[in-house]
Formats: C-alpha cells, sequence, structure tokens
C-alpha cells in the first residue's frame, strides 16, 4: 500500500507542478511569438509557436485527467466507450504533433544557413503554413485507427485494446515513431546546421555555434529521458503480459508506470523553453544571420 500511496502523491504533486510550469512557458513562448512580427513570419519560430500551441493543448488535456485517475481514482475514460477512444485519439495525436513541429524548425535552420540558394529560398513562411497544416492532417487520419480499436476492456473499467497486431505495434510506435526517429533527425539536421556555420560564418563573430547546439541537445536530450523510457516500460508491459505476478510486483510496477508516465510531460513543459533558454544575444543574431542569407547572395554558390 505505500507504493500505491507514493505513486498517488507522485502523480497529484509533480503533475500539478508540471501543469503549472508548462502552461506558463509555454504561454510565453506563444506570446512572444505571436507578438513579435519577425518571429512570426520566420518559419523557424513559427514553427516553435505552433509547437507550443499543441505542446499547451496536450498538457491542459492529459495533465488533470492523469491526476483525476490517478490520485482521485475517478476514471474519465472508463465512462464509455466513446469517451474512451476520444480520450485515447487526444492522447497520441497532441503528442506527435510538437515533435514534428520541432523537428521541421531544426531543419530549417539547416536550410537557412545553407551555402545553396535553392535551399535557402525553401525557407518560407508560406511553406510553413502548408507544411503545418498538411502535418496536422497527417498525423488526426493516423490517429483514425485508435477511434476503431480502442474501447471499454471485459473488465468494464480499463479504456484500451484487445487488439493483438496493435499490441504489438504499440512498443514500435513508442521507441521509433515518437522517439527514434526525432531523435535522429534533430542530431542529423542539428549537425548539419552547425556544420553549415562553421563553413561560412566565423563563430568569433556571430557566436551561434555553440548556442545552436545546446537547443538540438536540449531537444534530443529531452525526448531521450521523456519518451524512451515510456517505450521500454511498455514494451516491457507487452512482453510479461502473460506472466503471473504477486501484489509486490504489481504495485512495483504501477509505481514505475506512473514515474515513466509523468516523465513524458517533461518533453511537452521543457521543449518550450528551448527558446527562452537561448541567450538574448543569440536571438538577436539568429534575426540578423537569416536577414543576411536571405538579402546577400555572397555566401556561397548555388
Amino acid at each position: 500500500m505505500t507504493l500505491l500511496y507514493d505513486a498517488q502523491q507522485l502523480s497529484l504533486y509533480v503533475g500539478i507542478l508540471l501543469l503549472f510550469v508548462g502552461l506558463i512557458g509555454n504561454a510565453i513562448n506563444i506570446l512572444v511569438f505571436s507578438k513579435v512580427r519577425t518571429y512570426r513570419t520566420n518559419p523557424c519560430t513559427f514553427y516553435f509557436l505552433m509547437s507550443s500551441i499543441h505542446n499547451m493543448f496536450y498538457i491542459c488535456l492529459n495533465l488533470p485527467i492523469r491526476i483525476l485517475t490517478d490520485y482521485f481514482a475517478i476514471n474519465i475514460a472508463g465512462v464509455s466507450d466513446v469517451v474512451c477512444k476520444i480520450r485515447q485519439f487526444l492522447l497520441i495525436i497532441p503528442s506527435l504533433i510538437p515533435i514534428t513541429f520541432s523537428c521541421l524548425a531544426i531543419i530549417d535552420q539547416f536550410l537557412v544557413t545553407s551555402k545553396s540558394n535553392y535551399l535557402r529560398n525553401l525557407s518560407q513562411i508560406k511553406w510553413a503554413h502548408r507544411i503545418s497544416v498538411i502535418v496536422i492532417i497527417f498525423w488526426s487520419l493516423y490517429g483514425v485507427h485508435i477511434l476503431y480499436f480502442e474501447h471499454i476492456l471485459s473488465d468494464g473499467m480499463t479504456c484500451g485494446t484487445d487488439n493483438p497486431s496493435l499490441a504489438i505495434y504499440t512498443p514500435i510506435y513508442l521507441l521509433g515513431i515518437i522517439c527514434g526517429i526525432p531523435v535522429v533527425i534533430m542530431t542529423l539536421f542539428g549537425l548539419l546546421t552547425y556544420h553549415n556555420i562553421r563553413r561560412t560564418i566565423r563563430s568569433a563573430e556571430l557566436h551561434f555555434d555553440r548556442q545552436l547546439i545546446r537547443m538540438t541537445s536540449i531537444h534530443v536530450i529531452l525526448v531521450a529521458i521523456s519518451l524512451i523510457p515510456y517505450g521500454v516500460n511498455t514494451a516491457y508491459a507487452f512482453i510479461t503480459i502473460g506472466i503471473v505476478k504477486d501484489s509486490d510486483r504489481q504495485m512495483k510496477e504501477y509505481l514505475a508506470t506512473t514515474v515513466v508516465t509523468l516523465a513524458t510531460y517533461l518533453y511537452y513543459v521543457g521543449s518550450c523553453y528551448t527558446f527562452l533558454l537561448t541567450s538574448k544575444r543569440f536571438r538577436e543574431k539568429v534575426k540578423n544571420e537569416i536577414f543576411y542569407c536571405r538579402r546577400q547572395n555572397t555566401i556561397g554558390p548555388t
């Protein structure tokens, strides 16, 4: 019972802390990115704006439900099949969209610092708007299967799926789509952008490279510490589903699941501070660099 009590206390106090910090951080990002015209018309910061909006949506929608379920034992998702399906859909789809926008922001940094005039011209706000719509539609369509397979299970309380194929796919989705692919994209394009800057601009003049590495590293670390453990825990639960477990092991697993589930919110809370953690001087240099790349054609051959 002590482990159950500990898990409930974690859900309440850590959940409230994450909710409070996430709302403040994302609200500041949204305010800054939407009020400053330079940020609204720049593809990279526009992607950060879209990411912050969906971060706030994900946190506001899911953290209160998590607290109510774990601490107050109010099973909202178990009310009906309809509520179960909507809950699972809104749990998964809003989690994918912010990560995608973070990847797009880092890819845009690579484009705008490229020596190729063609690649630099791909970084345009009109394309950012169109890509953002495509991202939202794509992930929404991807989640249609959730509305079909998720339902109240035979115990009358648990919201989930008894489809064996989907059960196998879930750990793959968590470790591959939501963890592995974003880490690879962020790391790859972060290094390519760093290489572009080192080749074209003297870092002593712009002090760009160090902050860029910091920003990319924050996103990669957040994915690693917040999402990968949850994927591993889900894979473990799937592998051991047929094992008979005593009450002590069940309580330990319940506590571990609570910890890694709360940890997933660290990405959606922490990623909103990426831009704020970079120095004011860096933000000014980013704007100057973007202006320089688009107004001059002296970076290199096309």
